[in-house]
């Protein structure tokens, strides 16, 4: 596949480098432009490269990895969302320093990620553990539970693929209002830390 990012920070670097080491290519984008992402793009090595925010979109997969402040200025940019499947990494945070949860209490962040995305087929994910845990690049790494949600069965499909063929377990938690508010930060599995340490088949 090829995966677009919106954000080029360590969301994005974290989620690119393995997605390279398994075949796929991405594209980063930032607000600064393609330019300032050179060292980085020669640092991911092959498959990478910069992009605008607007090709970032084109590919099959986009990752929205920004911080939250700067969401709804990220999607504004782009005219059209219409069927494009979009992973919402994001975790409504009201301050960084220090760390300030938002407002919870009411839409989940990926419902709103969803408003301001139009036509956009929301999927939330790799948003509920800090990048620190899945920052082992080896093939031997740990199979790290990440949570998935979202209202569309066929959107879910390629993510519920990605983080299995990464090396982590995806484990489905449904629609964006109950399984988003399980997963978002300040829910009930946000930043718990689970492992499947093995398949059996019978």
């Amino acid at each position: 596949m090829k995966i677009g990012f919106i954000g080029a920070g360590v969301v994005a670097q974290t989620i690119s480098k393995h997605a390279l080491a398994v075949g796929h290519r991405v594209l980063l984008s930032n607000t600064r432009g393609p330019d300032s992402l050179a060292p980085l793009v020669k640092e991911l090595g092959s498959g990478a490269e910069a992009g605008t925010p607007q090709q970032a979109t084109e590919q099959d997969i986009i990752v929205l990895a920004a911080n939250w402040p700067k969401v709804q200025q990220a999607l504004f940019s782009i005219p059209d969302w219409k069927g494009r499947i979009l992973i919402d990494t994001t975790n409504r945070l009201a301050g960084f320093t220090p760390l300030t949860l938002g407002d919870i209490s009411g839409r989940t962040s990926s419902e709103i990620v969803g408003d301001l995305a139009p036509g956009a087929r929301v999927v939330k994910a790799f948003n509920s553990v800090p990048m620190a845990w899945i920052s082992d690049f080896s093939p031997s790494k740990r199979r790290t539970v990440l949570f998935i949600s979202g209202d569309d069965p066929e959107a879910k499909k390629p993510v519920h693929n990605l983080i299995d063929e990464i090396g982590f377990e995806p484990v489905d938690l449904g629609s964006l209002a109950i399984g988003g508010r399980l997963q978002q930060l300040g829910g009930p599995l946000a930043g718990l830390r689970l492992e499947f340490l093995e398949r059996f088949s019978l």
